[in-house]
């Protein structure tokens, strides 16, 4: 089987003066684009092959662009300048493919609309019709000479864009939260039409999962919600909201054991790992293949049948004459009353806590702290000291939970039977210096003082 990947350059600057097209450079955010794509290019391998790239200037940028961050040492000994690549029509970019070598298994172009979109609905009826700057395209194809490619022969497995590989590109186009402006009804409806949007347009970054930024967002977004939706159903008794706080809570935990992947394994680039190379090195790749695993599960939920018209009804519901009859009982009263009696289940619950209690203990008290935060958020009036505090006791107890959530994975890594004596003493002695951190943040928590006036 033969692989192509057919990519567009990044975004680019406009011609000015003299400047032919040739000539044009890229922009700052095709360089931003450029790179994003390069962590799609290595997970497709499609940087272990023939690399073959038009001589313009925008092409060669992106491809510098992508050989910058050293993914693959000596990739520019693959690489081809050729000046057929510069070109804009599909028939000629197809007769440069039939031409290549039969040795040839696994190539990318880097090259120009509309040739490349011209070439992909050739290869593949079900190839899109337009291909956005620093896009790829992945196609497999027969184990046949290139010169005998028929129409239709090749088979597309994958597209991404640079807004589906990279959160930040992606936040760089997304529109911005609503303003506090108005009352609170207004401002809380707002709010939960501005979350229900963001699921809707994180989904493809999620489904990439090319970047984990994205499933943290799309966790955010759900929460946020619900803990908007929790905090009105506590503040006004409205009935008939069950139903929606069942839904967000159903889509939240199907993220939750990809997340927590996403965060041990963040966590073996970004702090000292107490393992020989060789068992990081085993620990990583069973993550990561637990990762796959899990992601996969996680877009068949999101492409099931239903998915799509649950968010429909979700925001049919938002938009209803019961929503929004219950958001207006709101009232800054009614606000403090809720808030006054959670901070009381907040004081007497760390008041309860001792340094000997379970894991669950601590998670609870997150929780709490969560909602309380959130019911705060409503009140118009809450003073920047209370939510400072409780977003730093908020930090500190995620701290917390991000070491039960490393100590639980390496713990299941133990358990393996393909795992090593010599590796299962490794872990024994991290999981033991985990829990001696959790020990001292433990004592941090049972040190609060009482939370300052709101």
């Amino acid at each position: 089987m033969r692989h192509l990947t057919l990519m567009r350059h990044a975004k680019a600057q406009q011609p000015s003066g003299e400047m032919t097209d040739h000539q044009r450079p890229l922009s700052k955010r095709g360089v931003r684009q450029a790179r994003a794509m390069a962590y799609v290019l290595q997970r497709w391998q499609s940087l272990a092959g023939k690399v073959c790239v038009s001589t313009a200037l925008r092409t060669r940028q992106t491809f510098d662009a992508i050989e910058s961050l050293h993914l693959q040492r000596q990739l520019d000994r693959h690489v081809l300048l050729d000046d057929a690549l510069y070109t804009f029509d599909g028939d000629a970019l197809l007769a440069w493919l039939k031409a290549l070598p039969n040795d040839t298994e696994r190539v990318l172009v880097i090259g120009h609309n509309p040739a490349l979109v011209e070439l992909a609905q050739w290869l593949d009826d079900d190839a899109p019709p337009s291909l956005p700057t620093g896009s790829v395209l992945h196609f497999t194809l027969p184990d046949a000479p290139w010169n005998a490619l028929e129409p239709g022969s090749a088979t597309l497995t994958g597209g991404l864009t640079p807004d589906t590989a990279s959160y930040a590109l992606f936040q760089r186009r997304a529109d911005e939260p609503p303003q506090a402006n108005g009352d609170v009804a207004n401002r809380l409806h707002e709010a939960l039409m501005y979350q229900h949007q963001r699921v809707k347009e994180l989904k493809p970054g999620v489904m990439a999962g090319v970047d984990p930024e994205f499933l943290h967002q799309y966790r955010v977004s759900l929460r946020r919600s619900r803990a908007i939706l929790e905090s009105v159903r506590a503040i006004t008794k409205a009935s008939g909201w069950k139903p929606w706080l069942t839904q967000l809570k159903r889509h939240a935990r199907a993220t939750s054991d990809l997340r927590d992947l996403d965060v041990v394994l963040a966590g073996l680039d970004d702090i000292e790992v107490p393992l020989s190379t060789s068992t990081q090195q085993h620990l990583r790749q069973w993550l990561q293949s637990c990762q796959r695993t899990e992601h996969v599960a996680l877009c068949q939920q999101l492409n099931a049948p239903g998915y799509p018209e649950a968010l429909e009804e979700w925001q049919r519901w938002l938009a209803s004459k019961a929503c929004r009859q219950a958001l207006a009982k709101l009232s800054p009263k009614r606000i403090q009353a809720v808030l006054d009696e959670r901070v009381k289940q907040h004081q007497k619950a760390l008041a309860a806590l001792s340094i000997d209690d379970p894991d669950a203990s601590f998670h609870d008290l997150r929780k709490g702290v969560k909602r309380l935060r959130y019911l705060a958020d409503l009140h118009p009036t809450t003073s920047t000291s209370f939510l400072k505090e409780l977003k730093r006791r908020q930090r500190v107890l995620g701290r917390y939970q991000d070491l039960c959530v490393r100590q639980a994975w390496l713990e299941a890594f133990s358990a393996r039977t393909e795992t090593t004596g010599p590796e299962r003493q490794e872990c024994a002695e991290w999981q033991a210096a985990l829990a001696s951190q959790k020990q001292t943040l433990r004592q941090k928590v049972l040190a609060w003082a009482p939370l300052p006036r709101h």
